[in-house]
This record gives structure tokens, sequence and C-alpha cells, in this order.
């Protein structure tokens, strides 16, 4: 399973990148305006800077909710580096837009999605990447990584290629059920992939390990 990370702050991608563990970056609106990054120009360089600290895929989010200005800011992202994945919102426009760009050869993903019906639309309009979000399903006294295993079931029936990335992941049950159930990426924050790393035993462990050392007088 793929990991990806959940944010524009360039600290906690460069942090998640010194791991060796990324292989991605997901960034939207919300996230951009939360580092205070405002202005056409500013998040194109934003964009820019993320690409330059990961090798992988980094999603980028068109603002328009219409066909046309989802292709004329999809084009735009598309063109301003090899990585950029043309994230569009999974409304009817979105659909339309994500054939427009399958069919010219560009990376989608699909987001905002909450059922496995819309994640079919998805996968037949050609989306590379598909994002229904978990926690917000959680958040609503609904089963969250039940969608997951639906869109796999759906998925692997037809052999279609669309990858599932399971976003608002909140914590580290979330990655370790998204790998269970087979989910093709994760994208959360920081704090739920470096929480992988913790066990008490391990602390335990490693106390142990380094009290013994002392004694050996090495």
């Amino acid at each position: 399973m793929k990991f990806f990370i959940d944010t524009a702050n360039l600290q906690d991608i460069e942090e998640a990148q010194s791991l060796g563990v990324l292989d991605g970056v997901t960034t939207n609106p919300s996230l951009m305006a939360k580092e205070g990054i405002t202005g056409k120009e500013n998040i194109l360089k934003h964009y820019l800077n993320i690409c330059n600290i990961v090798e992988g895929d980094v999603s980028a989010e068109v603002i328009s909710t219409d066909f046309d200005g989802m292709i004329r800011e999809g084009e735009e992202l598309a063109a301003l580096h090899p990585q950029i994945v043309v994230k569009l919102p999974m409304i009817g426009d979105g659909i339309k837009a994500c054939k427009y760009f399958s069919s010219k050869g560009i990376r989608t993903n699909v987001t905002l999605v909450f059922s496995a019906g819309q994640a079919l639309l998805a996968a037949k309009a050609g989306a590379t990447y598909v994002s229904p979000f978990l926690g917000r399903l959680d958040d609503v006294s609904t089963d969250g990584m039940h969608l997951i295993e639906e869109i796999r079931q759906i998925y692997d029936n037809y052999n279609y290629q669309t990858q599932i990335l399971s976003a608002s992941v909140r914590h580290t049950m979330h990655i370790v059920n998204c790998a269970k159930v087979g989910s093709d990426v994760m994208t959360g924050p920081l704090s739920a992939i470096k929480g992988l790393l913790k066990h008490p035993l391990t602390d335990i462990g490693l106390k142990q390990f380094v009290e013994d050392a002392k004694k050996m007088n090495l």
C-alpha cells in the first residue's frame, strides 16, 4: 500500500519523506488556506515546492465547479510538473472532466467520494485515483472502512485500474485496516504515519537493551 501525506505543510512533507516511506502528497484548498498560501501565483509555486521534495504523485485540486473551469485549471496544473495529478470533485461536471482528462492522458484523482456508486462512476470515467473519505463517514456514524471493502470488490470484479486512495485517514488503525482490506493508497496526517512507529513494548525493550549495553563497557 502506498503512503501519501495529506497536507500542504512543507516541514511535515519533508519529515515524512525523511522516513523513507512516503509515496506522494494530497492537498486541497482547505489545506492550502491552513498554511496561509493564497493567490494563484503562490499556490502554483507551492505545488512546485512540494514536487521538489517528493518523488511521487502530488494531487492538486481545481477550484472551479463547472466543466470549462475545471478543464482550464486542470490543464494548467497538469502542465506545471509531471508529478501533478489533477484532483476533481465528485459531481457531474467533475466526472465529465475526468473523462476528458483521461482521454488526453492526464492523470486524475476524483475526490469527495462517499458511496460505491460514485466510485464506480469515477472508474468508468478513467480516474487514476478515487478518494473515498473514511473519517468523514465515521463522523456521521457510518462505517467508512466498509465503503473501501465495497469499492475493492467492485474494482476487482471488473478489473478496473483506478486506484483506491483512502482519504480522511485520522489514525493508525485506519491505516492498518486500509492495508488489510486492500486499499491501494492511504493519505493521512504525519501524526498517523508516525503513530505506526509506536508500541510500549518496543520502548520497554529498547530501554532494557540500552541499560544492558552500558554494563558491557563498550
